[in-house]
Formats: structure tokens, sequence, C-alpha cells
């Protein structure tokens, strides 16, 4: 399997810049995590029953304001591993620049992938991939033109993974009409990635697909128990959007101060022009803060929003040089 350039990567980070005490800001995922509650000794003794599974993805559909069939995941990446699946090999448009594995795992599939740059341009595929908001640059589109979309294409996958704090943005509600598919992931909002927990909404004959193709135990016990709870934490889920969305001026700011200009980005992640991506990814690595740079940009650089007071504080000091 071909590795693809993702963020993360902070063995990378330690094996040039040495170290330890590293701050993660390569990639979109919430440093400020749910608190992960007492977990059951039956929950990693037992296989999941379907009576859990059915508790979380209940949690899930009214979080999420849905009440279109869905199944659970190991993520929303397990999602994107079984989308090709769904039609008949063809044409694949993806809207980009974007998250990789969407073309990748097309093609992998032996589709015929075009990386598009305009939403028109999506029409007449087989499949259509929109990332909403899109990652690395947070652009987003209208519900309005996304649903325009539905009937032009075979299917519209859009995939939803940092549309957590920005519910208006979401399509959930019309999910479980013929031609659309919305992804859904838990761990970047709730900062839990390790949980590997997504969700998939759509038509039932789709989501009766996936749920045949993801097996009988697609998720871990420890997954249901801590996501179920979380997803029904709507106070924590307020007061953190609240939080990610009064942080994104200070971290413009800061990156105004080391010379940036920021381009776009959501509340969990924020994208800067620089004159250099490879030396600004160096000069923040050498006070051991990680970032993300892209192969087919030279200038652009990702960052994370810091967590604690200690990780602002460092961020600071390094504009402050």
């Amino acid at each position: 399997m071909t590795l693809r350039d993702h963020g993360g990567n902070l063995e990378q980070a330690r094996a040039t810049y040495g170290g330890d005490d590293w701050i993660d800001l390569s990639t979109g995922i919430n440093r400020v995590p749910y608190p992960v509650p007492a977990i059951s000794a039956q929950a990693f003794s037992a296989l999941p029953t379907h009576a859990a599974m059915a508790g979380l993805v209940q949690a899930a559909s009214k979080a999420y304001g849905t009440h279109a069939p869905m199944v659970a995941l190991s993520g929303a990446q397990a999602a994107i591993q079984l989308v090709p699946l769904l039609r008949p090999r063809g044409v694949a448009r993806v809207l980009g620049p974007t998250y990789n594995e969407h073309a990748a795992t097309l093609r992998a599939c032996g589709w015929q992938v075009e990386e598009v740059g305009d939403l028109n341009a999506l029409s007449g595929a087989d499949i259509a991939i929109v990332v909403n908001p899109n990652n690395p640059d947070g652009r987003h589109w209208s519900r309005a033109a996304l649903l325009a979309l539905v009937g032009q294409v075979g299917l519209l996958v859009v995939d939803e993974s940092f549309a957590d704090p920005m519910p208006a943005q979401s399509l959930g509600d019309m999910a479980g009409i013929d031609g659309l598919l919305i992804l859904r992931s838990f761990g970047k909002f709730y900062g839990l990635a390790g949980l590997r927990l997504g969700f998939a909404l759509g038509a039932a004959a789709d989501i009766a697909r996936l749920t045949e193709f993801s097996g009988p135990w697609p998720v871990s016990g420890p997954a249901i128990e801590v996501a179920t709870i979380a997803l029904q934490d709507h106070a924590w889920a307020k007061a953190t959007t609240a939080r990610l969305l009064g942080e994104v001026g200070r971290m413009d700011e800061i990156c105004a101060n080391l010379g940036w200009q920021t381009l776009g980005g959501t509340c969990l992640f924020r994208l800067y022009a620089t004159p250099d991506a490879h030396q600004a990814q160096a000069q923040l690595a050498r006070a051991h803060i990680w970032s993300r740079i892209f192969p087919y940009s030279k200038t652009w650089i990702r960052l994370g929003l810091p967590g604690t007071q200690a990780e602002w504080a460092r961020m600071v000091a390094l504009a402050a040089r």
C-alpha cells in the first residue's frame, strides 16, 4: 500500500528535529478533547451488541439533526474506502484540491477519476465528491447549490468531517433522498480521533450496502460507549463551538505577525500563504510545533488550533521572535 501525504506524521518531525514535547497542529483535530468517561470492562471484553450500536446511531442521529438511515463505521475513512463499491465503476469527479484519500481510493478501485475546480463541473459524473467545508482551505457551498447537483450525478458524496461547529451548512436533514450520501467524522470535533469512529447517512439502499460491506462489528465497544455519551452532551458541543469560533481570530493574528496571509479554513484548522511553505514548517518545527504542508503548493501551510494556554503561549512566543 502506498502511504499518502497526511498530517499527524509526528514520527517524521521527531526524526528530523528531535525532542518529545511536540504540539501537533498538523491535523484538524480538536486539541481540547471530550473528557473520556469511565469505560466499562464489558466494552473491552465482549463483542458489541446490536442494542449498543443502535443506541450510538440514535445519539448520532439526534446530534446531526437527521432521521435518515445511518451506519456507524471505524472513521469517516472507512466510509471513503467503501464508497467506490456503491456504484458500477465509471467516471468519478472530485472537487479539489481536497482530502487526498477520496480520489486515491476511487482510483485504486478502478474508477476514472477527474479533479475539477468548480462545483458545476461535477455534473454528469457517476460519483461526485465534495468536502464541505473543504479541507484544506475551508471553502463551503450552499445547501441549495449542493442539492441542485443531486440528480445531475449518479451519487453525490458530501464529506462533512469538519461540519460539527457549522451545523447550518450540513445536509444531514436532507440525507435519505436517492443519490445523496453524507459522511461525518466523530473524532475531529470531539478530539478523539483514536477511537476511529464515523458515520454515513443516506438512502436506505446505500446504507444497507455499506452495512453489509462493513461486517458485523465495524465499531469497537469502547468507541460505542464513549461516543454515545459524548454525542448527547449538547452543552459540551455548544461550549466547544463557541471556544473554537472565538480562537480563530487569535490564531490568524499570530500568523499575521509571522508575515503569513490568511487564506481560509474552519474553526478546527486554518490555511495560510507563506513565502515558502517548507521554510515556514521548519520555523515552526524548531519550536516543536508540527504543521501540514502540501505537495501541490509551495506556499500553503495549514495549522490546527492550539489547545492549552501553554500551547498558545508557544505560538505567541514564536511570532514575537
